[in-house]
């Protein structure tokens, strides 16, 4: 038998032109949580029914975080006939039935595999078992997948990412039942390029860390902190928007070690159009974290309709102005200082003239029309574009406000 000639036929059988998934989902940017920042592989049964009591107890179901997602290490083996099973210990009630409690409280449940024979923990993996997998999620009630790309071999012998993405989602939408699918290859072979014919996010760089401004090394791969992620998103929001996003990893927010550190992080994710999934433990939250994540208008602000990622407007070496259209001609503003001192920072709406998305065809004129602030951190009216905008900002913290056409 060829073997190479039989696996390239099979490649392109799997990788169709036309889409596969369900595109009525993620019209705005998923909302939920993960267990992977906080918890990484010490996950149980009991944990998440916890953490799904206490998402809709603080208030953070009914703010729109709804998907409850287990990462890593939730699995079993294979069953004799291939049917991937939960690790029996952790999970003594099953998937299904834990599916069922997340449903019961308005939640959704979202599960996690792997592109390649074993997922990054060690667990099997659902090469080779794409629609077999995809099938038991749908009898679970399993509404979102993330899927990952570890044990997809090296150089030449790699798996084609095209390939294995548009097999799962293939093999979800044969499932009948409509899923997000995440797609976790870390950026590595541009799916901002192409994933939208297969899945609804895609993560645009590796995996975050609780850290300001670090990147880490891990052997063969790198963990990074806030603002080298977000640094690598602005030149890629040309291909963001409904259906469709850049996902510059889970949120760190409550596992920073600054209240201001924590509150920048949400204010550029909700910026940049990102999913807004919480990484930390629910149950044991502050109230300060948890007024970040529920905050209504930062909320409104990444689940604008138009979707449209922030670009930065203003940018010194200190500070950044980064500016997002919004429907009906809002924008919202981000005043960030990056440095761990304090800084002073004036915004003479007069002397910049406008405000230009040249991307999106979106502008804003100063000299032709005033607009009203508003505070979004706090709902208080902060004046109008009539006169500069002055404000201290403090260490790494991020002041962020919504213009209204007058």
């Amino acid at each position: 038998m060829n073997r190479p000639l039989v696996f390239a036929l099979l490649v392109a059988l799997a990788a169709p032109a036309a889409a596969q998934k369900f595109d009525a989902l993620a019209q705005t940017p998923p909302m939920g949580w993960n267990s992977w920042n906080h918890y990484g592989c010490n996950i149980d049964d009991a944990l998440i029914r916890r953490t799904a009591d206490a998402l809709v107890a603080s208030g953070l179901r009914d703010a729109g975080y709804t998907y409850v997602n287990l990462d890593d290490c939730w699995h079993g083996e294979r069953d004799a006939n291939g049917n991937i099973q939960a690790d029996s210990e952790r999970f003594p009630s099953g998937m299904k039935a834990l599916g069922d409690y997340l449903h019961a409280r308005g939640l959704k449940f979202g599960i996690y595999s792997d592109a390649g024979a074993t997922t990054c923990a060690g667990r099997p993996g659902s090469q080779g078992h794409e629609f077999q997998d995809a099938a038991q999620y749908a009898r679970w009630g399993v509404d979102y997948v993330k899927y990952d790309w570890c044990a997809t071999g090296t150089g030449e012998a790699q798996r084609n990412p095209r390939e294995a993405y548009a097999t799962m989602s293939r093999a979800i939408a044969a499932a009948g039942r409509p899923m997000v699918l995440s797609i976790c290859e870390w950026g590595e072979n541009d799916p901002w390029l192409w994933g939208r014919a297969y899945g609804h996010l895609w993560r645009t760089t590796g995996d975050i860390i609780n850290c300001w401004d670090c990147t880490i090394g891990h052997g063969n791969w790198i963990s990074s902190g806030v603002l080298p992620i977000l640094d690598k998103q602005e030149a890629l929001r040309a291909h963001s928007g409904p259906g469709g996003w850049n996902d510059p990893d889970m949120m760190e927010v409550g596992n920073l070690p600054t209240l201001a550190e924590n509150r920048s992080h949400f204010a550029l994710w909700a910026m940049l159009s990102a999913p807004l999934i919480i990484g930390t433990d629910v149950p044991g939250m502050s109230s300060d974290i948890r007024a970040i994540l529920a905050n209504p208008r930062l909320i409104a602000i990444d689940q604008d309709p138009l979707g449209i990622a922030a670009f930065r407007w203003i940018a010194t070496p200190e500070v950044e102005v980064w500016a997002k259209p919004l429907a009906d001609g809002n924008w919202a503003i981000a005043l960030l200082n990056r440095t761990a001192q304090p800084r002073d920072f004036t915004i003479d709406w007069a002397r910049h003239g406008e405000l230009k998305d040249d991307l999106k065809g979106r502008r804003a004129d100063f000299a032709q029309a005033r607009f009203a602030l508003t505070d979004a951190w706090t709902g208080r009216a902060a004046g109008t574009t009539a006169a500069p905008l002055v404000r201290a900002i403090g260490p790494r913290d991020t002041h962020v406000f919504t213009l209204t056409p007058l």
